[in-house]
């Protein structure tokens, strides 16, 4: 590989900086160049600090350990209630050279429940608050957004697209809509703790140190997601008092039992959730596959949605930084994550051959992946704030796809970030 595709990441990021910056509202009122120069200086700082400074890749890459611990922990009670089919002692004899059998439902994504449990006793508890306060600070110190968009951003490195809004809800009805649509892009390109648990889980076997890997990726996401909200839909911070909406009673428990409780109800409508996306988005798919074999063939294979997906995203993952003869299988990975589903992704990134990719586009495309920007999330996004805040229902929902469009944007960009900083 030559040093023109080991850099040209930065033409992709420049590409998307300007593609957010021509969908703008209002061109006129971008940020300053100083502004953006800044958030684009500190998503590349957090890189390097993350990926590349030993120590501190030591200190997230502890996460592993402690996700090996949920998990052993986990199978426990899987395997209790499930016996063999939830990670228990096989009753028969495996054919020589074959592996166990995982079974997704019964030993993966209990994991949610788990650890959606956990999340809950932990906010009870205050550490997640101290956490999302420390996050929220941090933002507005580097980025001067608003403290209601710096509480959101920080609550969404732990709670999901449903939770975090309960966080900021009584500021919905007085936030700008600059704010709002900064809140909504956060949402879509972050993951919560318990599905980076369920990601980092899946691709255990694929990419090394997973874990750590969804953690700095949301965390890279944040000035991302940051950047291009404010160039799509720009505006002033607003100077709002110190937020104590996260002591709102959505987010309350009456004690430890009770956190445990919500929080395992919580983790439980999740996990059903997730089973009942993954039926549909399968079946969907192969029903378009299947009306696609009626059209001729093009090279000699039939039409299906990866290949389409692939071709219409392969310029994308080109640009920022995976080389050509990878960029369709990328391109099909990123079209089935915005579409669809990114757990359906990261299902399918698990299960391709190793010499899919390099070590690097890998990290690439596991980092571009790592958001929830995906159709199903525009009308759950649209109607979780629209509960909360009904006079503000239409403005949210003509937000609805532009924030979709600027999570995957802000997504994409930190795979650039990672692209940069990772030599072949």
């Amino acid at each position: 590989m030559d040093l023109f595709d080991q850099f040209r990441g930065l033409a992709g990021i420049a590409l998307l900086v300007l593609i957010a910056w021509a969908l703008s509202e209002n061109r006129s009122e971008r940020p300053s160049w100083r502004w953006i120069a800044g958030a684009l200086l500190l998503q590349a700082a957090l890189a390097l600090l993350i990926v590349r400074v030993p120590f501190v890749w030591s200190a997230v890459t502890l996460a592993n350990e402690a996700v090996a611990a949920i998990e052993r922990a986990t199978l426990d009670g899987s395997s209790y209630m499930f016996g063999y089919l939830g990670g228990g002692p096989l009753p028969f004899a495996l054919r020589e050279g074959a592996d166990a059998p995982v079974i997704i439902a019964f030993q993966i994504l209990p994991l949610v429940i788990v650890f959606s449990a956990l999340a809950a006793l932990l906010w009870h508890w205050g550490v997640l608050r101290w956490l999302v306060r420390g996050l929220s600070f941090l933002l507005q110190r580097t980025l001067k957004v608003s403290g209601v968009v710096g509480l959101s951003g920080g609550a969404n490195m732990f709670l999901g697209v449903v939770e975090s809004p309960l966080v900021v809800r009584a500021y919905f009805a007085r936030m700008s809509r600059a704010d709002l649509f900064q809140v909504m892009v956060l949402a879509m390109a972050t993951i919560s703790g318990a599905i980076l648990i369920l990601y980092a889980t899946t691709l255990s076997r694929t990419v090394p140190d997973a874990v750590g890997h969804m953690i700095s990726a949301s965390l890279i996401s944040l000035p991302a997601a940051l950047l291009v909200a404010k160039l799509m839909v720009p505006g002033k911070a607003d100077d709002n008092p110190d937020d104590d909406s996260a002591d709102e009673p959505g987010l309350t428990f009456e004690s430890s039992i009770d956190a445990i409780i919500k929080g395992t109800m919580d983790g439980m409508q999740l996990f059903l959730a997730v089973i009942a996306v993954i039926i549909v988005v399968f079946a969907l798919v192969s029903l378009a596959d299947q009306l696609l074999t009626l059209l001729p063939l093009v090279d000699g294979e039939a039409l299906t949605l990866k290949r389409l997906f692939g071709w219409l995203f392969a310029p994308l993952m080109w640009l920022v930084g995976i080389p050509w003869a990878e960029a369709q299988s990328a391109g099909s990975l990123m079209g089935t994550k915005a579409i669809l589903n990114e757990y359906v992704a990261y299902l399918e990134l698990a299960a391709l051959p190793e010499e899919t990719f390099s070590p690097r586009s890998l990290l690439i495309i596991t980092y571009a992946l790592c958001g929830v920007a995906n159709l199903a999330s525009i009308g759950l996004l649209v109607s979780t704030i629209g509960t909360l805040c009904p006079e503000r229902r239409g403005e949210v929902a003509g937000l609805g796809v532009r924030s979709w469009i600027a999570g995957n944007m802000a997504t994409a960009m930190t795979g650039a970030w990672i692209g940069l900083i990772t030599w072949a």
